[in-house]
């Protein structure tokens, strides 16, 4: 009856203010670890196999792409039955899976090493699995700088519009609408034609002759088409952000609108940003595969796991599996991106969140 009566009373237990002992705080540490945002972002990732497993593959194939031709003893580029001085040996040309020459063959009986042609050689005499891993670095390194460029002129513009607004923002979101409404296919063939004849002479002698006029009218066709969906996203988010308390009171004190931008704004939008930017990836892969595939992409010899697959029309009634293997990898690659990408939208879009 005491306790009851005690718990109805209005007076205040002393006893209840007493600071905690620090056995108590090592208790409630214990009991309620500290966390982040970033922290429970993970976790649930880690959760979603089918995230991790892609995650995985991406890694593998990434890591292969980039150790395998270190010490892989056939080039991408080498024609293996043409030797300065000796007439062309063609019977390196069409070699089958783990098949050899007539002279492998011939040091292979003379008690000789030779390292087998794991996916056989090209009509050319090339090892065809160095020239799918060459061509598979090709295609990822394309797709990653790519979506850079997309990323760094949709924040530029997205921001600037959705902060400005007023004019600004309808100037800015007409010329988006604008190259929104252009079909792109058309527009990355016209492009990719026109600009690969213009390049091609601009590029003589300098250090980027190397890398080929086709790769940089594929970034220059990026940097011109495929920012508009992430400036809309970033636009969007800007324009929810911007009547926060804490952008009024920085406004309030004076701070420019650049410095709100970084500080403020693009910081509590990163997550939206970080996980559209991987799934921009595959999207990038794809473009470029396809535009090798037409004749587009990369120059010869560099090899990219759409010319590959163009390559491979020649013969495939006799070699379908050059088809199948650059088709396969290109597939494993883009899935696996989106299934990832997908992921991390679940695990870090707090909309999504319960």
């Amino acid at each position: 009856m005491d306790i009851n009566l005690k718990r109805l009373s209005m007076q205040v237990n002393v006893d209840d203010l007493l600071p905690a002992s620090e056995e108590e705080k090592e208790y409630m540490i214990k009991m309620r670890p500290s966390t982040t945002a970033f922290k429970d972002g993970v976790r649930r990732l880690r959760k979603n196999k089918v995230a991790m497993v892609s995650f995985w593959i991406i890694v593998i194939i990434t890591l292969a792409a980039i150790i395998v031709p270190m010490f892989w003893p056939y080039k991408y580029e080498t024609m293996l039955g043409i030797q300065p001085g000796k007439p062309v040996d063609a019977t390196y040309n069409n070699l089958r899976p783990f098949e050899y020459s007539r002279s492998e063959q011939k040091r292979i009986d003379n008690g000789e090493k030779v390292f087998p042609h794991v996916f056989g050689t090209d009509a050319s005499g090339r090892d065809y699995f160095i020239r799918v891993v060459y061509g598979t670095r090709i295609s990822l390194a394309v797709g990653f700088f790519a979506s850079i460029i997309v990323l760094v002129i949709g924040l530029i513009v997205g921001s600037i519009a959705g902060y400005a607004g007023g004019m600004v923002d309808m100037i800015i979101m007409r010329i988006v609408d604008v190259i929104y409404s252009l079909p792109d296919m058309l527009m990355v063939i016209l492009l990719a034609a026109v600009m690969r004849v213009s390049l091609g002479a601009a590029l003589e002698g300098t250090i980027l002759e190397k890398i080929g006029s086709n790769i940089i009218s594929l970034f220059i066709i990026f940097a011109l088409l495929y920012w508009v969906s992430m400036s809309r996203l970033i636009r969007g988010q800007i324009l929810s952000l911007r009547e926060q308390e804490y952008v009024l009171a920085a406004q309030a004190s004076g701070a420019k609108g650049g410095w709100v931008i970084r500080k403020h704004l693009i910081p509590n939008c990163i997550s939206v940003i970080v996980i559209s930017t991987a799934l921009q990836i595959p999207n990038a892969i794809f473009t470029e595969s396809y535009l090798s595939f037409l004749g587009l992409g990369v120059n010869a010899p560099m090899p990219s796991l759409g010319s590959l697959a163009s390559d491979a029309l020649n013969g495939l009634k006799s070699y379908p599996y050059r088809l199948v293997i650059p088709a396969i990898v290109i597939s494993l690659i883009v899935l696996s991106l989106n299934l990832f990408g997908d992921g991390m939208r679940d695990a870090f879009d707090p909309k999504l969140n319960n």
